[in-house]
């Protein structure tokens, strides 16, 4: 055992007490238990995928067609549906994240900053239902005037061209974004105030105001910080099952305006698994749920590439 140790690193060559050791080996084994959970996941995924993949290969990937009368089934609906849905959500909840990081952790008086992170902190423990019901009786009445204020006056842009439903793409993106909110903005929180004081210090010494402190020092050395927050609002925003839904009005079709009813595979799968009378027709919906761990495997590693590349200090 303690050559096998030995070899894994977990010893030096220092001896180690019988309790150090068989902490790591504990350790260890918790370690590889993760890795197992994962890998049998995946096996899973893929065993159930069965009859699915051979039948379909790469045209399930790239076909838009979705009848399970004639069991013609494809993903490109739901991974275009998830992918945007996810990347716009991303795109407002990630600087409004960013700005009431920065409030939080430089501006905000200690009365004051203590209430408001205990409440967008809050924001991440309602469940998921309560946020559909929310946005059901709450956003989307407020979003409809907007959708045909849009249309009306925009409505030559193909975003905003159809006709608005108040259910819809941008109903799923708008609640997505409020769902995402307290995971960029506390990890953005706590990054900029684990910047150095001696950091700021210096830059205002060179004669620079507070805010071109902030946004010249403190931001680029928590960027890394700042990322990793983005990009676990953004698995966070990929996964969402209940709230969108509800809200993106489940319709496999593929349409530039924001106001049309989509669909992601998340809400794909839990819209029709329990319809799915056939073995084909399951084996298709668990084939989604492959597709949706391989596109969060695959972004999950970009993530890490991205923070790896920034280096500790957040530069380049």
């Amino acid at each position: 055992m303690t050559g096998i140790l030995q070899t894994l690193g977990l010893l030096g060559t220092t001896k180690k007490n019988r309790g150090d050791l068989i902490f790591e080996v504990f350790l260890l084994l918790m370690a590889l238990t993760l890795v197992g959970l994962v890998v049998l996941l995946f096996v899973e995924l893929v065993a159930g995928s069965f009859p699915a993949l051979p039948t379909f290969g790469w045209r399930f990937f790239f076909s838009s067609k979705w009848d399970p009368v004639r069991e013609e089934f494809g993903a490109l609906p739901a991974i275009y549906g998830t992918i945007v849905s996810s990347l716009l959500a991303l795109a407002i909840a990630g600087p409004i994240g960013l700005l009431s990081a920065i409030f939080l952790a430089e501006y905000a008086p200690r009365w004051l900053e203590r209430p408001l992170s205990f409440l967008i902190e809050l924001l991440a423990s309602i469940p998921s239902v309560v946020y559909g019901l929310w946005g059901l009786f709450v956003l989307v009445p407020l979003l409809r005037p907007a959708e045909l204020f849009l249309n009306r006056h925009l409505g030559s842009i193909p975003l905003f061209a159809c006709m608005p439903w108040g259910i819809g793409m941008l109903a799923a993106v708008a609640i997505l974004a409020i769902m995402i909110l307290p995971y960029s903005t506390a990890v953005a929180r706590d990054v900029i105030r684990a910047v150095p004081r001696a950091q700021r210090e210096a830059m205002l010494a060179l004669g620079a105001t507070r805010w071109e402190t902030i946004w010249y020092v403190v931001v680029p050395y928590a960027r890394s910080g700042i990322i990793g927050g983005l990009m676990l609002a953004l698995g966070r925003a990929l996964g969402e099952t209940m709230a969108v839904t509800m809200l993106i009005g489940n319709r496999p079709e593929i349409s530039a305006c924001l106001f049309d009813p989509a669909y992601t595979l998340a809400s794909q799968i839990a819209n029709e698994f329990t319809e799915a009378t056939s073995a084909l027709y399951l084996s298709a919906l668990i084939e989604l749920g492959l597709v949706l761990f391989a596109i969060t495997f695959l972004m999950n590693i970009f993530a890490r590439l991205l923070v790896m590349s920034m280096g500790p200090s957040g530069r380049r």
